[in-house]
């Protein structure tokens, strides 16, 4: 039972550290890359779909992205989502190729990705507390229903505090690394 739990938690724990992983890719760092706006959300005949449903994302060189939309009736659509997203992007259409070119980022830019990479990684930090919390109260309900002994209880909790502690270094290692990325020039 307590092994259940466990594993659980530690199944969602790293679904919440795959989601930091994807939110990070999103965040521009030096160097264009498809994964920064391949899930960007573009509203397809009143369904919001991810961008690379609609088109294909090349990166031919460091700064610029083209994206080839194969349906020429969402061009102007996916035009309109990347001018809306919090990226900055201004595209420049060519029939169904779309062309981004990324400015360079300035150092105040830098320090807003910056931030935004410390409020992902918070955010991953408290799911995977709150992760802990709800595995928690499972041990506490089995110890209450005398499923498992004091000891067992204990021995649970310190398991499940390693676990929490090894994946919360986790994010913040991502995130190091992604502020890294983003402040080298």
């Amino acid at each position: 039972m307590i092994d259940d739990i466990l594993r659980d938690a530690e199944h969602r724990m790293k679904k919440s550290l795959e989601l930091l992983r994807n939110e990070l890719s999103g965040i521009r760092a030096g160097r264009a890359s498809p994964s920064l706006i391949e899930h960007l959300a573009v509203n397809y005949y009143g369904t919001p779909m991810p961008l690379n449903q609609l088109a294909s994302i090349t990166a031919p060189e460091s700064r610029l992205l083209v994206i080839q939309v194969w349906d020429s009736s969402a061009v102007s659509a996916v035009e309109k989502a990347l001018r809306q997203s919090e990226l900055g992007l201004n595209p420049s259409v060519d029939g169904q190729t779309l062309r981004v070119l990324l400015p360079p980022l300035t150092e105040e830019r830098r320090k807003q990705l910056v931030k935004m990479v410390h409020q992902h990684v918070e955010e991953a930090k408290v799911a995977i507390r709150n992760i802990r919390r709800d595995a928690l109260a499972d041990i506490k309900k089995l110890l209450k229903e005398k499923q498992i002994s004091e000891d067992d209880e204990r021995r649970a909790e310190q398991r499940l505090q390693d676990l929490t502690n090894r994946y919360i270094a986790e994010a913040d290692k991502l995130g190091k690394q992604k502020e890294h990325d983003i402040l080298e020039v």
